[in-house]
């Protein structure tokens, strides 16, 4: 499986973006990840493929949304209500074993995109 973020830039807080996640071949989730300088990579959400069924961190709960459109073989990453902590570099990741793992977990994770910068400005 390859995968392909896209998506970030230079937002103020309280701006809107969404990050794009081009996953070929078969997955059975895709889960985003963040990064932020000096900090420990840190789970964000993650969604399923076959229902869509998605789960979040606490830190974005009821601001970003996972979806998943199966024409396209992509999975995107809505976020709103941007705040300046949310600045870091986001990551799609997969795995081959995810359906007997914890998905929150990045070491259940073998198959990464390179990261797209998410800067929010205050």
């Amino acid at each position: 499986v390859q995968l392909q973020a896209s998506g970030g830039g230079l937002v103020q807080a309280g701006d809107s973006l969404r990050l794009s996640c081009v996953a070929s071949g078969g997955w059975y989730a895709v889960a985003w990840f963040r990064q932020a300088p000096g900090k420990e990579r840190e789970f964000v959400a993650a969604v399923k493929w076959r229902d869509g069924k998605a789960n979040y961190a606490d830190s974005v709960k009821d601001r970003f949304f996972v979806s998943r459109d199966a024409a396209k073989n992509t999975v995107y990453l809505q976020m709103r209500s941007l705040k300046s902590e949310d600045t870091a570099v986001y990551s799609c990741a997969t795995g081959d074993r995810l359906h007997r793992l914890d998905l929150t977990l990045a070491r259940n994770y073998n198959s990464w995109g390179q990261g797209t910068q998410v800067t929010v400005s205050s």
